[in-house]
């Protein structure tokens, strides 16, 4: 080992968590608990949520030394999921699931005028992205997907930022499955073909799927139809993104890395494609000061997760975690 590679990685060790030696986790342990408010059932729950948050804790620390060495582009973190395995966290926090009959007759035509986009959309400062929300252990990240792009084209057309109910599209969307999951574009022509979404005060959110209590008078957004991002195109997903305002994708959830996201530029050669099982917001796109382009990303996991709710993607990256095969956005 070289000289220089030795003072490298003491400085990265000087900047990762403190020992963790048995006292140190046992009080982290508890303090992990406290801030996330966890209970278990019993010492034998206790016990194996334990040893899951600890194996998670190394992982995190063992690639944050790297990060620092330069080998990663993306710092994580500890959050609220430290808990559960990353098959937990598909099997519990995801919900997308794409039909096995895909129509793409509503596929976006590419405004082949649009040849130099701005080097940096971000809707969240236009006023047309709400807060961050939780979809809890109810596979409704479709939903909120839905949602948020329905709120930005509410914002667009009105000048009026308001939240929209997911739980009126985990309730009523006969098409999907509720909190077993579901797609974006059946959201949208639900949302069509009622002429209309009831906003979040009037039909909050509950986590669990019930009877549709969808009430015509408190409407509060309408859509047309829907348009889809060509498969694969991150150039076309970036003008839709500049054209039209936030965009509903898919992606693969399914990683470490994204769940224990923290802040940088997400990059995971591992990140799956072909196997997309989240539905999130695309709201904006950028580039780092050293020129690393990325997507920024609304998530459903509230703010605890990522960067106060959001991740930033890696973009022109062999369409990472399969970005734009998915995308889709309202028609109002």
């Amino acid at each position: 080992m070289s000289p220089c590679f030795c003072v490298l990685l003491l400085a990265a060790a000087a900047l990762a968590h403190p020992d963790l030696d048995a006292a140190s986790l046992d009080g982290q342990w508890e303090q992990w608990k406290e801030t996330h408010r966890k209970e278990y059932n019993g010492l034998g729950e206790e016990e194996l949520r334990r040893a899951v948050w600890e194996k998670n804790l190394r992982m995190i620390d063992a690639h944050n030394m790297a990060a620092a060495l330069g080998m990663h582009s993306y710092e994580m973190a500890m959050n609220h999921l430290g808990d559960m395995t990353s098959e937990e966290v598909s099997e519990k926090m995801t919900g997308l699931l794409v039909p096995t009959d895909m129509d793409r007759t509503f596929t976006m035509a590419l405004d082949e005028s649009v040849t130099k986009l701005p080097k940096y959309v971000d809707y969240r400062k236009k006023n047309m992205v709400t807060s961050v929300k939780n979809q809890g252990s109810c596979g409704s990240c479709w939903a909120f997907s839905s949602a948020g792009a329905l709120e930005g084209q509410l914002a667009r057309q009105t000048g009026t930022l308001e939240d929209l109910s997911p739980q009126n599209l985990v309730d009523c969307v006969k098409e999907n499955s509720g909190c077993g999951g579901g797609y974006m574009t059946n959201a949208f022509q639900y949302v069509a073909d009622n002429s209309g979404i009831d906003s979040e005060a009037a039909y909050p959110y509950m986590g669990v799927e019930q009877q549709c209590r969808y009430n015509s008078s408190e409407v509060a957004a309408q859509c047309k139809g829907y348009k889809e991002v060509p498969v694969g195109n991150e150039h076309a997903l970036a003008v839709a993104l500049y054209k039209v305002g936030p965009i509903s994708v898919g992606i693969d959830a399914s990683q470490s890395g994204f769940q224990f996201y923290s802040k940088g530029v997400y990059y995971d050669p591992e990140c799956n494609k072909d196997d997309i099982n989240h539905a999130v917001l695309a709201v904006g796109y950028g580039v780092t000061g050293k020129g690393k382009k990325y997507w920024i990303v609304k998530n459903s996991w509230s703010e605890n997760w990522g960067n106060k709710g959001y991740i930033l993607m890696a973009r022109n990256r062999d369409n990472l975690c399969g970005i734009a095969n998915l995308a889709s956005y309202p028609v109002v």
